[in-house]
């Protein structure tokens, strides 16, 4: 069996170089956003690679600095991103025009080399040389376990700017016969569910909560200022509105990334193997409350969870999420009625109460936990975790983890971002 991982590291550039750096994303993302201009025209899109190659690898050579290999991977992430888009529209999902802000650069073997303590990129004026920032080697990390494993094999990396640092997100790869725990158990592995929603943008099964108040407050906040500059209808207008598009997604993906983060590091902390959730096809009507936004703030996120966790060697899966909201997770009963308000759940027949948010987690988690073992015939995950504890595919809590009320821990934990 082929394995992936990634590993971050975090790189010590020289000012000069970082300069030049700045100048390759810079136009590494002009060259990405011109191929999806392209693609994007007439009715029907152009997805295959090939043919956008044929199409814009003059032009982007003629308007950049950038070299060959360059030139073909910012059209190969470009092209993927438009693949994206179509098979969404294929499902029935709403889904617009991918446009390319985040500083980041792709790099493979041909025009970066990756070494044990430091990589050499290729910029818009030649290679620069990168030194790694590493963890004590005596430490378990991802580094020991991938970076410096023989029997991993690096492929490329992914170059990203944030907080005022790169870091080199290397891909590497093996074949092995299992990635499974020590004594070769699966039934050793472990569940963490998540519900999304817009009060609380998720809510996992330990009990974890991340307020949502910060991003709704900035879309009211752009979706006003965008519709005050639309009513001038002035050139200057125009341009203020494309800057602001630029700082809303700036601040979204922000947002989203320091929920991901702290999603995975849940994951971490409570041994879990596979973090699941609900499927987000169709989430809009669903959500009565949620809009367009919603729907793509919830798929970025799942996103942003998918490749963090796969640094940590967790999977990353979606459920249906039919009756989560209206099942009780401690005796199964299922009804519309139990479901008392947007945040309130109590069960109609045993009269267990909590937050509706997260019983809905602890039903997805349990919804994979099912549909793995149907799948692998008995050898998958056998709990969700909880905040105390466990539940596993009968409903049994080990060990008994819940107040009377059900509260999610004696002190949730919440995650609220402020609105200023």
């Amino acid at each position: 069996m082929e394995v992936r991982r990634t590993v971050p590291i975090k790189l010590d550039v020289a000012d000069s170089d970082a300069e030049l750096l700045h100048d390759t994303i810079s136009e590494f993302l002009w060259a990405a956003n011109y191929v999806v201009d392209h693609a994007w025209r007439g009715e029907y899109k152009t997805t295959s690679k090939a043919e956008l190659q044929r199409e814009t690898y003059d032009d982007v050579r003629a308007e950049t600095r950038l070299q060959a290999n360059l030139v073909q991977n910012a059209r190969n992430k470009a092209a993927d991103a438009v693949q994206s888009v179509v098979a969404r529209w294929k499902q029935g999902d709403d889904a617009g025009k991918p446009h390319f802000t985040a500083p980041t650069l792709v790099y493979d073997k041909r025009c970066a080399t990756f070494n044990d303590d430091h990589a050499t990129l290729s910029t818009v004026d030649g290679r620069i040389t990168a030194e790694y920032v590493l963890p004590d080697e005596n430490r378990e990390t991802p580094h020991s376990e991938y970076l410096f494993n023989n029997d991993y094999e690096v492929t490329g990396g992914e170059l990203h700017y944030r907080d005022g640092e790169f870091y080199l997100h290397v891909r590497t790869k093996a074949d092995v016969e299992s990635e499974t725990a020590d004594d070769g158990n699966d039934e050793h592995s472990t569940v963490l569910g998540v519900d999304l929603g817009i009060e609380n943008v998720a809510v996992t099964s330990t009990g974890g909560f991340w307020n949502g108040s910060e991003l709704n407050h900035w879309h009211r906040e752009f979706e006003k200022r965008r519709g005050s500059l639309q009513q001038r209808g002035t050139r200057a207008a125009h341009e203020t509105i494309q800057s602001v598009g630029r700082t809303e997604t700036g601040r979204y993906d922000h947002f989203l990334h320091t929920v991901s983060k702290e999603l995975v590091a849940e994951a971490v902390e409570n041994g879990c193997d596979v973090i699941a959730f609900e499927n987000l096809t169709g989430i809009r009507e669903r959500m009565p409350n949620a809009k367009k936004f919603h729907a793509w703030a919830f798929r970025r996120l799942f996103e942003y969870v998918e490749y963090k966790a796969e640094m940590f060697g967790i999977s990353v899966d979606q459920v249906s999420p039919a009756y989560t909201s209206q099942r009780c997770s401690k005796c199964g009963t299922t009804l519309r009625e139990n479901r008392q308000t947007q945040e309130r759940f109590c069960c109609q027949k045993c009269g267990y109460e909590v937050n509706a948010d997260y019983n809905a987690a602890k039903n997805i988690g349990l919804k994979h936990l099912r549909s793995a073992q149907k799948s692998s015939g008995g050898c998958a995950p056998v709990n969700v975790r909880l905040n105390r504890g466990t539940l596993n595919v009968n409903g049994e809590y080990s060990p008994a983890c819940e107040g009377q009320n059900g509260s999610p821990r004696e002190s949730p934990i919440t995650r609220t971002f402020g609105s200023g």
